[in-house]
């Protein structure tokens, strides 16, 4: 059963100050999940409405592997809280996905734009190891406000070098925004990121786009801290069409 949560704004991911407290545990059924209103919050949009979105219920299996990551930001206990333009619309669901990786290792493209964040066997693709990207076409160009991802979480673990990028140019060559990368030794070789390394849980990364411009959305992983291979299982991209 799936929760839907109202997330009014506090601050993009690359800023939140999430508490340490590991993994939640499920809320009982007809529980609040809603984390509470911050009308003073420096992040989102001034005066904008709260981004909603569904997220999964808990699910951990197996044992981590220990994450030796610096600035390591742990697991959130309640999700975050974000305003959008009056207007904004998730824009990528269903859209056609392309990859680096053509012929995924399990899974299929489809499964990152189809709405479910589950993380159990089925619901993710997994990628060869390296440097990989997954990339949305929105069919249009579009003003994004938020950007949220789901990398497999059923397990503590940090995947590596998430960068987030937008362009109209389908091959990324010309008019690239980065919003966000976390790649903090430049390992990818596609800039040195400045936002922080994170532990995967069912609440997603959630991104600031600032209003960045752009038909397609790249996102990049190199690996995580439990295995060489990269997973997705969904991705929403929210904003405007131009």
């Amino acid at each position: 059963m799936k929760h839907k949560l109202i997330v009014p704004a506090l601050l993009t991911v690359s800023a939140l100050a999430f508490t340490s407290c590991g993994k939640k545990s499920e809320s009982a059924p007809g529980a609040s999940d809603t984390a509470a209103a911050s009308p003073a919050a420096s992040g989102g949009t001034v005066g904008g409405v709260p981004l909603t979105t569904e997220f999964p219920p808990e699910l951990i299996e197996g044992t981590p592997k220990p994450m030796n990551v610096p600035n390591l930001v742990q697991a959130p206990n309640k999700a975050p809280e974000f305003l959008v333009p009056e207007g904004t619309t998730l824009l990528s669901k269903g859209k056609k996905v392309t990859s680096s990786d053509a012929n995924p290792i399990i899974g299929d493209l489809t499964l990152v734009t189809d709405g479910d964040k589950e993380a159990g066997e089925g619901y993710f693709v997994e990628l060869l190891d390296g440097t990989q990207w997954v990339q949305i076409d929105l069919e249009k160009s579009a003003a994004l406000s938020a950007i949220w991802l789901w990398h497999f979480h059923s397990q503590k673990r940090a995947y590596n070098d998430v960068i987030i990028q937008v362009s109209d140019d389908a091959e990324f060559k010309t008019g690239v925004t980065t919003i966000y990368n976390n790649d903090y030794d430049d390992s990818s070789k596609l800039g040195k990121g400045a936002d922080s390394p994170y532990v995967e849980s069912r609440f997603g990364l959630l991104a600031d786009a600032k209003g960045a411009k752009g038909r397609y959305v790249r996102l990049y992983s190199n690996g995580n801290t439990s295995n060489e291979m990269n997973h997705h299982i969904e991705v929403e991209v929210f904003g405007k069409a131009l």
